[in-house]
This record gives structure tokens, C-alpha cells and sequence, in this order.
């Protein structure tokens, strides 16, 4: 049985560093997979590759993958995230204002009268 004592403070706190640093690799490792897969521009064979490397040399094909396809992994996700945005985010018109200022300037085209104007104003604002 391993007693406090037989655990000095400076043990637990290495230990806590590598637990740290191992979880960042995993998440580092997942992060890598989940774009490996999500990928379009490579092939099976391609991925597979990869899936090796990583399963059979961790380390080293992380730093690798981070080191070839870094950019690429940006890259992606700001598209994704953009794709994300667009699809999920509400259409933004500027509100009132925006409702106002498309009413005016229909209002200086000539489609719309002072009354139709007046209307579109009102509901805009209420």
C-alpha cells in the first residue's frame, strides 16, 4: 500500500504534468483523425496510410501529419465553421433600420407610394 509519505510532492506534481501532456497528445491524435476522415481532397489509400502511421508510430506520425497537413487542418476547419455559421446562423437584415432603408429606397425608385412607405415604416418600427 503506498502511503502519502511514500509519495513526495514533487512526484505528484510530475505526475500531473505527464497526465496533462498525455491528454493533450489524445486530443491532439483525435483531433488529427477526425480530420483525416473528414477530408475530401485525399484517397482511401491515402488515409489509410495515414491511419497507419499514426496506429503503428504515434509520436512521430502526429508531428508529421501536423507538419505536412497543418495548414490544410486550418484551413478546413474555418470552412467548416464558416459552412456552420451560414447554415445555422439567422439571415440578418439590420433589423428596423435595414427594413426602413430598403423601404426608402424603394420609396426614391418610384415602386412605392408615400403611403406604402408610411405602412412599411410602421410595421418595421412596431
Amino acid at each position: 500500500m503506498v502511503l502519502a509519505a511514500d509519495y513526495p510532492f514533487l512526484d505528484v506534481f510530475w505526475t500531473m504534468i505527464l497526465f496533462f501532456f498525455w491528454v493533450a497528445w489524445i486530443s491532439i491524435l483525435v483531433t488529427i483523425v477526425i480530420d483525416l476522415f473528414r477530408r475530401h481532397d485525399a484517397s482511401g489509400w491515402v488515409k489509410a496510410l495515414w491511419l497507419v502511421v499514426l496506429i503503428f508510430v504515434p509520436f512521430l506520425g502526429v508531428l508529421a501529419y501536423l507538419i505536412v497537413n497543418g495548414d490544410g487542418m486550418g484551413k478546413r476547419n474555418v470552412e467548416r465553421a464558416q459552412s456552420a455559421a451560414e447554415r445555422y446562423a439567422p439571415a440578418s437584415n439590420g433589423g428596423a433600420a435595414g427594413e426602413i432603408a430598403k423601404a426608402k429606397s424603394l420609396l426614391d425608385s418610384g415602386a412605392l407610394t408615400q403611403a406604402e412607405f408610411d405602412q412599411l415604416k410602421a410595421k418595421a418600427l412596431a
